[in-house]
């Protein structure tokens, strides 16, 4: 992408997508220090939020703490299920970028009603229904987007619930955010092979496949957001247990951060047992084409995330596709008015 060029300039998405980068800049670590501090005395932290609020943000947490072996149990389900749960003794974060989003602020409400004084919210907004209903609500600086598919706010919550994770591990120098905004802009802006955009375009389906930290499963939503094809995401090995039987030669699979071990079987299973073109998205080389990316240690999801959003913004843009308004999506998935 170039913003610069009238071609992505025009959109809402790109220049929405280009400003992460002095979203992730300008990230101020410290802010979630206190918050952290009493997420740790609870010892439960369920993440909640519904499609692009939770699916990144909440994974890339929860795999960051299973990862560092945190003593704090985060958990993620959408509001309706999570409704179900005994939260007495969790804490909760609501995700809304709105503010107005109907089940989780129903959510919120219930953990007020049953006592729960650890309900927090997370927006985009001042002054919201979600704000009313929590005990406390943080704002984030990333503003209102225009197009439909969330970007920069993904991102900042994703460095939220990362921060808090980092404060409670003691890791919270190494997230260095001026560093982290250069990567994010050169997967934002790489150029990307012709041929592989051309086979994406043509595809009746694509795949995206790895691990279940939220990045694969974000880039499969934001698929069918911004590219209008049908998409699926296919957690871990999925991809070689059983859907290879219907999937389409034409169809094209990415990988995201592919493990090593597993690639012979990607390669044996999909390019040579159902003709399809499996394409990386890694910071290294691999067996398959690969979209190389900036190393950034333990912070490359928000790298590969960065890049998938290139990807598909220029398959859409082969495809003629408004980048800005997809047919029936909309803004708010179920919005509460009162």
């Amino acid at each position: 992408m170039n913003r610069q060029d009238q071609k992505y300039a025009k959109y809402a998405l790109v220049q929405e997508m280009m400003d992460t980068t002095d979203i992730v800049k300008s990230f101020d670590p410290k802010q979630t220090r206190k918050v952290a501090c009493q997420i740790e005395s609870v010892g439960r932290l369920l993440l909640t939020g519904e499609g692009s609020s939770r699916i990144f943000p909440a994974k890339n947490a929860i795999r960051k703490a299973l990862t560092w072996g945190l003593k704090v149990g985060i958990f993620t389900d959408g509001s309706r299920q999570s409704a179900l749960y005994d939260l007495a003794r969790f804490a909760v974060f609501c995700a809304s970028n709105s503010g107005r989003t109907k089940e989780v602020i129903l959510l919120a409400k219930k953990l007020a009603e049953m006592g729960n004084d650890h309900c927090y919210g997370l927006s985009a907004n001042k002054g919201t229904l979600l704000e009313e209903a929590c005990k406390e609500t943080f704002v984030l600086t990333c503003g209102w987007e225009q197009a439909v598919a969330a970007t920069k706010s993904v991102i900042e919550q994703a460095l939220f619930y990362e921060s808090i994770m980092r404060h409670i591990a003691g890791s919270i120098d190494q997230l260095t955010c001026p560093k982290l905004a250069e990567k994010v802009e050169t997967a934002l802006t790489m150029p990307i092979d012709t041929d592989i955009i051309k086979t994406a375009a043509q595809a009746p389906t694509i795949y995206f496949a790895g691990y279940n930290d939220g990045v694969a499963e974000e880039l499969t939503l934001k698929t069918n957001e911004i590219t209008r094809k049908k998409s699926d995401f296919l957690e871990g090995t999925y991809a070689v247990h059983g859907i290879e039987e219907v999937m389409d030669p034409n169809d094209i699979v990415f990988v995201v951060d592919p493990i090593a071990a597993e690639e012979d079987k990607f390669q044996e299973v999909l390019v040579k047992g159902v003709g399809l073109k499996v394409v990386a998205i890694a910071a290294r080389d691999t067996r398959f084409p690969t979209i190389r990316v900036p190393v950034a240690g333990d912070l490359n999801p928000y790298i590969y995330l960065s890049a998938g959003w290139n990807l598909l913004v220029e398959i859409g843009l082969a495809l003629g596709i408004n980048l800005d308004k997809p047919e029936r999506a909309r803004k708010v998935g179920n919005e509460l008015i009162e």
